[in-house]
């Protein structure tokens, strides 16, 4: 008997993406609003996507389970 397959959390999967070596990627918080008062560099840093820590891996994992 086949196992029932388990639903990806939308909210999760539109926010998270794993790169070629397996590592979760977010995107960073603040871009998006009240820009006026952030310096230049600090506004190009929160373009770059950065790499998930290893303590929340494990529960994003849960969330998106078939993009491993």
């Amino acid at each position: 008997m086949a196992k029932n397959k388990i639903k990806t959390k939308r909210a999760a999967a539109k926010r998270f993406k794993v790169s070629g070596t397996g590592k979760i990627i977010h995107f960073r918080a603040g871009k998006s609003h009240l820009l006026r008062k952030k310096n230049r560099k600090r506004k190009r840093r929160l373009l770059r996507d950065a790499v998930v820590d290893k303590s929340h891996e494990r529960s994003i994992q849960v969330l998106i389970p078939y993009k491993f």
